[in-house]
């Protein structure tokens, strides 16, 4: 991998892996220890997501197609070896999230993918890439599943922080689907979602309590769209900076690091 080509994206724009049950099968060890490198790095990499739980997915039996997936995250990595987070100091408090669902992602059981992403203020400090449980019959299921882990996670953030002497409620939560939000808002509308398991449901609790706050957000400006699905390269390159993620070279901390200290 030391010779090949970088290239833009982790994975190939609208790429949809599937068993590939007549492909050439590959080594399983070799593959599995490429994935378990690589979830190490997600810790630190939400850029690598997506494509890494993607291919995560096909260990048991990962055929030439897969193999090739997980290289292309690799070449990723060569030419953004220098990227990461930056956590700028004195900076506000605010506690928001996003919450975004690819609907029927996945191409074997045609399940949707849950992405979301917490900030404090401008820094991103959690993120999550997570297919879901079951499968879903419309976008607006898919967005309100994907909304209620968001919150779930909200308040397990909630609680911590309290401890450090911050008090949050009317928490931002921003979704690219009106329906979704419609249907967290609107009890009318229990009969269209009772088929919906009852562990999703506590998300209205949470709004009619006013912890949390429900904002649509148009899709081009979602920045949790980055864990659902393979984006083009204007549009990944478009999130990036907006997920708090820098080119950290010396040169660029030094002068960073000056620009806080005046």
């Amino acid at each position: 991998m030391d010779l090949s080509d970088p290239v833009d994206t982790p994975m190939v724009d609208r790429l949809k892996l599937d068993e590939d049950l007549m492909g050439i099968p590959v080594d399983q060890t070799r593959f599995r220890g490429m994935v378990g490198s690589l979830m190490y790095l997600t810790a630190s990499r939400p850029d690598l997501v997506f494509a890494v739980c993607m291919c995560a997915r096909y260990q048991a039996k990962p055929t030439k197609k897969h193999f090739e997936a997980i290289k292309r995250v690799f070449r990723y990595l060569k030419g953004t070896i220098n990227m990461g987070l930056w956590y700028p100091k004195d900076n506000a408090m605010s506690l928001t999230a996003y919450a975004d669902a690819d609907h029927a992602g996945c191409q074997d059981s045609r399940r949707s993918t849950s992405g979301s992403a917490q900030f404090l203020g401008d820094r991103l400090v959690s993120w999550s890439s997570k297919k879901q449980r079951s499968t879903t019959i419309s976008t607006t299921e898919a967005e309100y599943i994907a909304m209620s882990g968001c919150c779930a996670q909200i308040l397990w953030m909630r609680s911590q922080l309290k401890d450090y002497g911050f008090d949050f409620n009317k928490i931002p939560l921003y979704c690219d689907n009106k329906s979704a939000i419609a249907l967290c808002c609107n009890n009318v509308q229990h009969s269209r979602s009772k088929h919906i398991d009852i562990r999703h449901h506590f998300i209205r609790e949470q709004v009619e309590n006013r912890v949390v706050e429900l904002y649509f957000v148009e899709t081009n400006y979602q920045l949790a769209d980055i864990l659902t699905k393979a984006l083009p390269r204007e549009r990944f390159e478009f999130l990036l900076p907006r997920l708090g993620m820098k080119s950290l070279t010396p040169e660029t901390l030094k002068r960073l690091q000056e620009g806080e200290d005046e």
